[in-house]
């Protein structure tokens, strides 16, 4: 018989930590493909997931919103040519064809516009400290790529926030305030010490990290891969009798 040591602790759950940036497009789609492959895991009740904030650019500066367009060239230094233009739409109507053949849809990247992160991330801290941190993401990400509502101000956040259910009052004082700006920016210099160089980036247990929009078959091996290194199951036992009868009471040797 195998004895289970009294002291120890079994794991019964698996932490997945995804970082990401509310506007990130590939981060949308790697959240929607974590989803699925979340859906097909056996051991999908047993894993708790935490959403961490990743800001692409915090020297934004608050309140300059521009579209996608202008900010994607003056990023890559594209200019306003016809090759920066084709280049452009190129890059982002993939993404979008990508989302649309995965059931995410609508989901608007070109037609957008982008700016500061840090007050829609602060909003979700706030959600998470109200047990509604998954919730609040996946909201918050369908009115920007769905809707293509602004979240880059206060007053826009709070519409949403109401909508969400949630008392207007202390989310506009926590926005107001900053009070959770400090974590927002923890959030960003943890991803970077543990060696995330862009989003999304999945971490599961501390122990095994996946980067960018991998496919749902890759995201589901990787966590039936930490699944199965956490928790061993026996597969064998050495010196058992091959000729043994088993029953619904156990299996006693064939020669009885």
């Amino acid at each position: 018989m195998l004895t289970p040591d009294a002291t120890a602790s079994p794991k019964t759950l698996m932490t997945v930590e995804i970082w990401a940036d509310i506007i990130c497009p590939w981060c949308g789609l790697g959240e929607h493909r974590f989803e699925e492959a979340l859906r097909h895991f056996v051991h999908r009740g047993d894993v708790e997931v935490i959403h961490r904030s990743f800001q692409l650019d915090p020297s934004l500066p608050d309140g300059v919103i521009t579209t996608v367009r202008e900010r994607l060239a003056e990023k890559f230094g594209l200019g306003g040519g016809v090759a920066a233009t084709e280049r452009i739409e190129t890059m982002t109507r993939n993404i979008e064809t990508m989302a649309r053949d995965e059931g995410l849809q609508p989901y608007h990247v070109l037609d957008n516009r982008t700016g500061n992160t840090s007050l829609a991330h602060e909003l979700l801290a706030y959600a998470g400290t109200e047990g509604r941190q998954a919730e609040a993401w996946n909201r918050v990400s369908r009115a920007y790529f769905g809707e293509q509502r602004s979240i880059f101000d206060t007053d826009a956040l709070v519409k949403l926030a109401t909508e969400m259910g949630f008392d207007p009052l202390p989310v506009r004082e926590a926005l107001e305030t900053r009070q959770y700006r400090g974590q927002v920016e923890r959030d960003g210099e943890e991803a970077r010490m543990i060696g995330a160089t862009g989003v999304p980036y999945f971490v599961i247990d501390r122990r095994y990290g996946v980067m960018g929009a991998q496919g749902t078959d890759v995201l589901l091996g990787a966590l039936q891969q930490a699944w199965h290194e956490s928790h061993p199951t026996l597969q064998g036992i050495i010196g058992a009798d091959t000729d043994a009868i088993c029953g619904p009471d156990g299996c006693v040797p064939a020669t009885l």
